[in-house]
């Protein structure tokens, strides 16, 4: 059975009157006219079936039972205002899902920039990250490709070339020097969009039969086994240029396969005007704007 409360309106107008002892001065807290409070007054006194004030021409005074009312009425709404202002004053977490390369490459290293990073909530995915944000767990995904979805607003964020990376360790030992050296290396492969074919291509070794390796189902983990000096990866340039500037990796040769989007904002279109929402949104692009690396700036370099 539901609570039976009286007119959360009333209940407004009463205390308010109750605390000023006057209803114009209720009306103008309130915003009413003085007529429409003494109505809620009346509506109030008719819930309870009691009278809760003497009434002498435009005077007013509580009644015994108005007065342990109003006091308690009061209590009980200033803590309700306090509790609502803890809850809006509490900060508000955006959950993240994306890739471990995106997390672990990209975005974590970029986080003590973001004003808000305390709030960040992020999981990884194996495979590609969930879109359905009923059962995701999530506010925002990045998702790999840029590929539209009904009801999301899907914003690009990233595209790349690719190119071959190695350990330093590695490459002494192997003395790698030429593209054609690679052949006789493990090579790491992707499950998805693998381009190994391309590069050799752009490199100048079209059709060459390529050597058995692992296949991966992320890049993430190729590129983790590379800085354990296993084999050579084909990586995005985005996700690796903090690991090449550490040292961890190195590039091999100029060659490179024509940039691909890699990466889009995605979040349910009701959603992504969320003030919180939307400042990660902006947060994120503005950092891969900063890198020349969203995909609009790498076609008009291209150009």
């Amino acid at each position: 059975m539901g609570r039976k409360l009286p007119p959360f309106a009333a209940v407004r107008a009463f205390e308010a009157t109750a605390r000023h002892m006057s209803v114009k001065a209720a009306a103008d807290e309130l915003c009413l006219t003085p007529s429409a409070v003494s109505h809620q007054i009346k509506a109030l006194e008719d819930f309870l079936d009691t009278q809760l004030f003497e009434r002498w021409g435009n005077r007013i005074a509580l009644t015994l039972t108005g007065e342990a009312y109003a006091g308690k009425l009061t209590h009980l709404l200033d803590a309700f205002i306090e509790e609502t202002e803890a809850v809006r004053a509490t900060p508000q977490t955006v959950r993240v899902l994306s890739t471990p390369g995106f997390a672990a490459r990209w975005l974590v290293p970029r986080l003590p920039r973001l004003e808000f990073a305390s709030d960040i909530r992020l999981r990884v995915s194996n495979g590609a990250p969930s879109l359905d944000f009923a059962t995701n767990d999530a506010d925002v995904v990045i998702q790999w490709s840029d590929r539209p979805t009904p009801g999301l607003r899907v914003e690009p964020l990233m595209a790349s070339a690719r190119y071959p990376v190695i350990s330093p360790a590695l490459r002494e030992r192997e003395n790698v020097r030429h593209p054609k050296d690679l052949l006789r290396l493990t090579l790491f492969y992707d499950e998805t969009d693998d381009a190994w074919p391309e590069w050799f291509a752009a490199a100048g070794l079209a059709g060459a039969t390529l050597p058995s390796g692992p296949t991966y189902p992320n890049c993430e983990l190729a590129t983790t086994m590379v800085e354990q000096h296993q084999g050579v990866s084909l990586a995005y340039d985005a996700m690796v240029r903090g690991t090449i500037a550490s040292g961890r990796l190195q590039r091999l040769f100029d060659a490179t396969t024509p940039p691909m989007s890699i990466y889009a904002i995605a979040c349910p279109e009701i959603r992504a005007d969320d003030p919180r929402i939307a400042a990660f949104r902006h947060w994120l692009r503005a950092e891969a704007a900063a890198e020349g690396i969203m995909p609009q700036q790498l076609h008009e370099a291209a150009e």
